[in-house]
């Protein structure tokens, strides 16, 4: 059985929930791969490029901004699962002016998505809103001080429902940035440093990923109990609302990205982070390119 180290660089459906899928659905050792699940989220980029990510975002963001080779070989999503959750009263983006707004730094893929969406609906990040800058994590913090009042809204990501929090609370949801912002994000990317794309252990994670994707829109229920899991706070009417509002209709069939939507992306981010555009999407994005291997191939990595 191959082996390989597979970590998650964010807390949440939008990075987790495939990965759960396969890991609860027993297809990992269906391909005959041992995964570990590794908590990436603290990790310096040396140690996280040794083996397997899911964290396309960060993937990208290192490769332009630090030249690591990573290559995307799978695409859950194109739509970033995070939304900007916000007291009474603030209903747009442009309500935001001059407000207290909870963010991931803006090196972060979260907080570099942040930035161009509020560029977008007109406001300078470093100038019209007073940012709180804050680490990735569950968000039960910005929650607390969303009802406290020291702060006004908060980019919050999928460790919770923010429509059915909102509808509880009084609160407003002025964005979804997947509305605002698209990029093929979260799904499986490796540094050819240290593993090959065609690696037999990579391509068996590739093809346990898909099949997880297929229970996503072929398997509701299965799909809503799984999402349970992390969704621990809200009903079951309120998960399944989730999955059907922003989990079906756009996550991947098949894992593929959309190059066009890409490219578009790549612009974008390197716009915002003041950087050259090193590397194109068809260069970054090789999902299309990789060829799977069966279970039992010769040349797995142990990482």
């Amino acid at each position: 059985m191959y082996t390989i180290d597979l970590a998650y660089v964010g807390r949440g459906l939008h990075e987790e929930l495939v990965a759960y899928i396969a890991d609860q659905q027993g297809y990992y050792a269906d391909e005959g791969v041992h995964v570990a699940l590794r908590d990436g989220c603290s990790w310096n980029e040396e140690r996280l490029r040794r083996g397997a990510t899911i964290g396309l975002g960060r993937a990208l963001l290192s490769r332009l901004a630090h030249g690591v080779p990573w290559v995307a070989l799978h695409v859950n999503t194109s739509r970033p699962l995070f939304w900007f959750l916000a007291r009474p009263g603030l209903t747009s983006l442009a309500d935001l002016a001059g407000r207290r707004l909870a963010v991931h730094a803006p090196h972060t893929a979260p907080g570099c998505f942040a930035r161009i969406v509020l560029r977008r609906a007109g406001l300078d990040p470093d100038r019209d809103i007073h940012t709180i800058v804050r680490p990735p994590g569950d968000y039960g913090m910005d929650l607390r001080r969303l009802h406290d009042g020291s702060i006004d809204a908060a980019l919050v990501g999928s460790t919770m429902a923010p429509e059915a929090l909102a509808a509880e609370h009084g609160w407003q949801v002025p964005a979804w940035v997947g509305d605002h912002f698209r990029i093929p994000t979260v799904g499986v990317a490796v540094d050819p440093t240290h593993i090959r794309p065609d690696d037999p252990a990579i391509q068996a994670v590739v093809r346990a990923h898909r099949r997880a994707l297929r229970v996503i829109h072929n398997e509701p229920d299965t799909t809503v109990r799984h999402m349970q899991t992390f969704l621990g706070r809200h009903t079951t009417d309120e998960v399944r609302a989730h999955y059907e509002t922003f989990i079906a209709p756009y996550f991947t069939t098949d894992g593929q990205a959309d190059l066009a939507v890409g490219a578009t992306a790549i612009t974008s981010v390197t716009a915002e982070l003041g950087v050259p555009a090193t590397v194109t999407a068809a260069e970054f994005y090789r999902t299309a390119t990789t060829t799977p291997q069966e279970p039992g191939d010769a040349g797995a990595t142990v990482v």
